[in-house]
């Protein structure tokens, strides 16, 4: 027997010296009146190994029997194993724990590490490192961008998600070249997006298809994928409001601990058991509730939801952002480049008299074009997107506030408000009341009008995005609030908000007062506000969680709590579903760390022994202790699963619409043409055989504007 316990004494020494961390932090804690979890595990490691080298040295002076008596109350093995099982657990924590940075590592490993720059004209390979701003760099297909930059010339779809490849080095403007850019990696989006001179590239994405030739304008910490990797950094390393609870309960739990063993030891002394039964329940108890488990139940979920957002394009700028996005109960919606595309569109062409579409809008793209106005520009866009010709108008005057005036084959041709025209024109009833239902549904008429003739309405309209519908419906599936918050005028507001499902709207709000608003409505609620512009920026800043746009301004980016890479509003959507994700994570973690310890405290104490028999042998009140923590950690892995709802597909409604007075193909085209400019219609067949029109669209309430888009051609609705 001595000979065994010496071995088991040396053997131990050596297990405690390479663990010799434990005793030095928890001894430490516990001089500095700071007990930790290291406090509970040398405490109890400790105790074992002095008790058990007290028996060893007791047994030199005995024989026989008892020595081997003494050699059973050995605690050598648990003192040991105590410190081995800890060590073993952190390993496979550490291990999962690695995982939860993955996301991270990924975007790291996205980084470029060289640029082709052209220096004096010729092609140099440098670390990406001397890329400065300004420089030009040019990227072949299969390369990736690796600076922020736009586009100067040529056209190109962008890839963002490849892995593989060299990087476009640093964000750029593409100066020359046209290609597809994969930007996935960045925006979530898997489909390439077409790049051309003027565009913006960023780094890390890889160029497909085309040769570009780029301008830097971001480098370094300032392009987009280092700010991404700092957010995601950042949000992992900061600590919620539920960890700083999580770290005051540990701070009393461990005293406490350290009090119930001392009590269980000196209970079973006064019971009358040994000095070794007495000591084995006392460190069994300090063992098995190391807080471990507690302590990680937050930082770990935290982290690997933060990691899971930046994979689907959400930066949580916070811990706290991450968790208070599951708490919001309300979210308020800016309207322009939110909930709308922020740039106007033409929605519906309406021509009069002997004047089709396509006249119409050669007439408009004449007169349209010397101006600089953004609804002119977007009946320009929409002219030269479906190949209209422009014609050479001279005597061109700009009225301010009203509209243009020119002279095309020596007539004039105006266009601009009602008032305006009614100067030159007579505009019947029938007209305005074409005008008025556009105007309700929130788009902006403009009135044409050649040699002293009305000759047609075009709308223009900031056009609703395609998920707004969608997101809101889901939000308010969620029991949130959605409220609708824009400076555009009344009637324009409740257009968009009745046709995207927003109970409330607040509109006609000046930027400064945005800020009250919000605070009025976190008066009531916890509140998220949504927004892309600088006159966002404090209504982001004042609300509980303020989450940008990504297409929007850097001020509203750097305002805002959360960032979506992607313009859509639906993974306002998502953000909020990993936040809940990730907060009932959270609870089932601290759920599951303290009903380990109320189940296994007790046991470990002895308090089942006389009901049940049940003892608990310190060695695996560590095991027990190291388990705890690897199912906390792999618990939190789960969050690696989530996945948003898919977005329902869209309800396709048809119309069938009999009208009388179509008599040849040109006037089939005509209705044809008319009917396309209906927003949200996405099919048109007409046929002056049969007497009807076909239509596909993607809303359910458009017979009214159908009907008043045949009419205004000039033909009869049955």
């Amino acid at each position: 027997p001595p000979i065994i316990g010496v071995i088991e004494f040396v053997l131990t020494i050596v297990i405690m010296t390479i663990n010799r961390k434990f005793f030095i932090n928890g001894f430490k804690g516990l001089l500095h009146k700071s007990p930790n979890m290291d406090t509970l595990v040398a405490l109890g490691s400790g105790a074992s190994f002095v008790y058990s080298t007290y028996l060893l040295i007791k047994m030199f002076t005995v024989s026989g029997e008892m020595a081997h008596h003494y050699l059973h109350e050995f605690y050598f093995e648990s003192a040991a194993m105590i410190l081995t099982l800890i060590t073993v657990g952190k390993m496979l924590e550490a291990r999962s724990k690695g995982k939860t940075t993955d996301a991270l590592k990924a975007l790291m490993n996205l980084s470029p590490k060289t640029a082709t720059v052209l220096i004096d004209g010729v092609e140099t390979e440098v670390p990406i490192e001397k890329v400065r701003k300004g420089d030009i760099f040019v990227v072949r297909p299969g390369e990736q961008i690796s600076v922020d930059g736009v586009i100067l010339d040529g056209n190109t779809s962008v890839d963002e998600s490849a892995l593989t490849g060299e990087s476009i080095p640093v964000d750029a403007v593409v100066i020359e070249g046209e290609s597809a850019v994969n930007e996935s990696a960045l925006t979530g989006e898997s489909i390439p997006v077409d790049k051309t001179k003027g565009d913006n590239v960023y780094s890390a994405t890889l160029n497909q298809s085309g040769f570009l030739k780029c301008k830097a304008t971001k480098v370094g910490e300032d392009t987009t994928l280092s700010k991404i990797i700092k957010m995601v950094s950042d949000a992992s390393a900061s600590k919620a409001p539920i960890a700083k609870v999580a770290d005051k309960v540990s701070g009393i739990f461990v005293p406490t601990v350290i009090i119930i063993a001392v009590v269980t030891f000196v209970v079973w002394l006064l019971l009358d058991y040994s000095l070794g039964f007495s000591l084995a329940r006392a460190i069994s108890v300090l063992v098995i509730s190391c807080p471990c488990a507690l302590g990680l139940a937050t930082p770990v979920a935290i982290m690997v939801g933060s990691g899971v957002g930046a994979k689907k394009g959400i930066l949580f700028k916070s811990a706290e952002s991450l968790e208070e996005t599951g708490r919001v109960k309300t979210v308020i919606l800016d309207k322009t480049g939110t909930i709308t595309k922020g740039e106007p569109t033409v929605t519906d062409i309406v021509a009069f008299n002997d004047f089709d579409n396509k006249k119409l809008l050669s007439f408009a793209y004449s007169i349209e074009d010397k101006s600089e106005h953004p609804l002119a520009t977007a009946v320009v866009d929409y002219a030269v997107k479906n190949g209209i010709e422009k014609q050479e108008v001279r005597g061109f005057t700009s009225v301010l506030g009203n509209g243009l005036e020119c002279v095309l084959d020596k007539k004039k041709l105006i266009t601009g408000n009602i008032n305006f025209i009614n100067q030159f024109v007579r505009v019947d009833n029938s007209v305005i009341s074409i005008a008025d239902n556009l105007s309700n549904e929130g788009k902006t008429p403009l009135y044409f009008a050649y040699d002293k003739q009305l000759i047609g309405i075009i709308a223009v309209a900031d056009v609703i995005k395609e998920d707004s519908k969608q997101a809101i419906k889901s939000l308010k599936n969620m029991k949130i609030d959605v409220v609708m918050l824009t400076g555009d005028n009344k009637k324009t507001a409740n257009a968009i908000a009745n046709a995207v499902g927003v109970d409330e709207v607040v509109a006609e709000v000046l930027p400064d007062k945005k800020q009250e608003t919000i605070r009025d409505y976190k008066a009531k609620s916890k509140v998220a506000m949504v927004g892309d512009g600088i006159n966002d920026a404090p209504a982001l800043t004042s609300a509980d969680v303020g989450i940008a746009i990504g297409s929007g301004t850097d001020v509203a980016i750097d305002a805002a709590d959360v960032v979506l890479m992607k313009n859509g509003l639906f993974d306002v959507v998502t953000a909020i579903k990993l936040s809940k994700a990730t907060l009932r994570n959270i609870h089932e973690n601290l759920f599951w760390a303290f009903i380990y310890n109320l189940i296994g405290i007790p046991l470990a104490a002895g308090v089942f022994i006389n009901i049940f028999g049940w003892q608990l042998n310190p060695m695996f009140g560590a095991a027990a202790m190291s388990l705890s923590s690897f199912c906390v950690v792999t618990n939190a892995l789960r969050l690696n699963l989530f996945k948003s709802n898919k977005k329902e597909k869209v309800k396709k409604v048809k119309y069938q619409l009999k009208i009388e007075g179509m008599m040849c193909s040109h006037c089939e085209m005509r209705v044809k043409g008319a009917l396309q400019a209906v927003n949200g219609v996405s099919q048109v067949e007409v046929s002056h055989k049969k007497g009807e029109a076909i239509v596909v669209a993607e809303n359910d309430d458009l017979s009214d504007a159908l009907k008043n888009t045949v009419i205004a051609q000039g033909y009869k609705v049955l």
